[in-house]
């Protein structure tokens, strides 16, 4: 029987052939690149442990970290009482870590020169304030002491004055204000005042607006004050003055059933108001063995 040699049979051989070429190639190339190429490349499996060199001079921190063939950097520097000058206090990465070669390490170099910052200008400021502004320029915030003042919580002086060049870490005092003047002030008169008329006033007299409370009133405009705690004259500049407000009152009230409570009827009533009666016998509805309604003036009432 002859062969099929059409060229549809052939085409399709020979991509066939190619494909598995094509992919026994890519898996050749890929294993090569994974057990060769990377690693000579990446220096897998290679490593180095970090030597430690804190308390070693610089020369010779240097020297040591170039013989285990690693690269080296000054991050910082700063003044360290139990180190000589150009000593090394601290590295990073630490001490024992295994890393690639040729790495970086990072040194801290302790110098003869204390570091300095310069003090801010921390007046009028609130307290947060002014210690988020002292951690900024690497100073610490020292003792904190109150004294009178208007505004509470802010800073009224500084141990050490703003631009005063001083080594960092230094502390510095505040002195902050505990939001009481030391002077006495009239307390205005507030009664009949509606509220955002009497929180403007006791502003401007220089005091705080405590807590306000609500109370239901009859014959008061709502929304106006009838009362304030502590009820005295005179008060210390930036105490807290409490306020009692008027409510409007509602004169119906209502049941838990939502229905209205009326007033109750009086259970008298005049002989003029009752029903007219038939006589018994002539077409009444009503039967003897029926009771009548008790007439509470009737002496006897159970006598027909």
């Amino acid at each position: 029987m002859p062969r099929d040699k059409s060229p549809i049979r052939q085409q399709i051989k020979h991509w066939t052939i190619a494909a598995v070429l094509l992919a026994l190639f890519g898996a050749a190339g890929l294993f090569a690149a994974d057990n060769w190429i990377m690693p000579s490349y990446t220096n897998y499996q290679e490593g180095v442990t970090i030597p430690d060199v804190t308390k070693l001079s610089y020369t010779e921190a240097s020297e040591l970290l170039a013989t285990y063939g690693l690269r080296y950097e000054v991050l910082d520097r700063r003044s360290h009482a139990a180190y000589p000058a150009n000593y090394i206090i601290d590295q990073a990465p630490v001490a024992g870590r295994i890393v690639k070669p040729n790495r970086k390490v990072y040194l801290t170099v302790n110098t003869t020169e204390a570091p300095t910052a310069t003090v801010p200008d921390l007046t009028n400021m609130s307290l947060r304030n002014a210690r988020i502004q002292l951690q900024n320029s690497q100073l610490q915030p020292g003792v904190v002491s109150y004294e009178s003042s208007r505004y509470r919580n802010t800073v009224l002086r500084q141990s050490l004055p703003p631009g005063e060049i001083v080594p960092q870490g230094t502390n510095v005092d505040l002195a902050v204000s505990d939001g009481l003047g030391d002077r006495m002030v009239d307390v205005p008169d507030l009664s009949g005042e509606a509220l955002p008329d009497a929180q403007r006033l006791i502003r401007e007299a220089g005091l705080r607006i405590g807590d306000v409370r609500f109370e239901r009133q009859r014959d008061t405009q709502p929304n106006t004050v009838i009362g304030i705690s502590p009820d005295q004259p005179r008060l210390r500049e930036g105490e807290s003055l409490d306020l009692v407000i008027s409510e409007r009152f509602d004169v119906q009230e209502e049941s838990e059933s939502g229905v209205i409570i009326e007033a109750e009827e009086p259970l008298e009533r005049n002989n003029s108001e009752e029903p007219n009666e038939r006589p018994e016998g002539e077409g009444s509805d009503t039967t003897p063995n029926e009771q009548r309604p008790l007439n509470l003036d009737d002496p006897q009432p159970l006598q027909r």
